[in-house]
C-alpha cells in the first residue's frame, strides 16, 4: 500500500520560510516522479511542484516559480519543499504524491495521505 506522510506546515508571516518533507512508503520510490499540490480553502487542487525519479529535472508553476524548491532524497524515501518569501495566497493544504507510472512524468495520484497545513497571515 502507497504510504505517504507530509510534515513540516505551520503559521508563518508573510515573506518567511517553511520546509515540508514527505515520507514515502509502500513502493520503489526511486522510480517515481513525485509531486506537490495544494488546496487552498474552498478551491480544488493546484499543482506546485514535480520532481523526476532522479531529481535532476524540476518544474514549477509560475505562482510559486523563484520562491519554492523541491528536492528528494532517494536512500532517505524522501520529498522536500523549501518555501521562501511566502506569501498570503500560498495558505492552502499541501500534499504530496507520486506519478501514477514509474519513471514517467504522466498523471499523478490523487493524493493518499492527510497533507500539511501552510497559513500564512500577519
Amino acid at each position: 500500500e502507497v504510504q505517504l506522510v507530509e510534515s513540516g506546515g505551520g503559521l508563518v508571516q508573510p515573506g518567511g520560510s517553511l520546509r515540508l518533507s514527505c515520507t514515502a512508503s509502500g513502493f520503489t520510490f526511486s522510480r517515481f516522479w513525485m509531486t506537490w499540490v495544494r488546496q487552498a480553502p474552498g478551491k480544488g487542487l493546484e499543482w506546485v511542484s514535480t520532481i523526476s525519479h532522479s531529481g535532476r529535472n524540476a518544474y514549477y508553476s509560475d505562482s510559486v516559480k523563484g520562491r519554492f524548491t523541491i528536492s528528494r532524497d532517494n536512500a532517505e524515501n524522501s520529498l522536500y519543499l523549501q518555501m521562501d518569501s511566502l506569501k498570503t495566497e500560498d495558505t492552502a493544504v499541501y500534499y504530496c504524491t507520486k506519478q501514477s507510472d514509474a519513471y514517467s512524468n504522466g498523471a499523478y495520484d490523487s493524493p493518499p495521505g492527510q497533507g500539511t497545513q501552510v497559513t500564512v497571515s500577519l
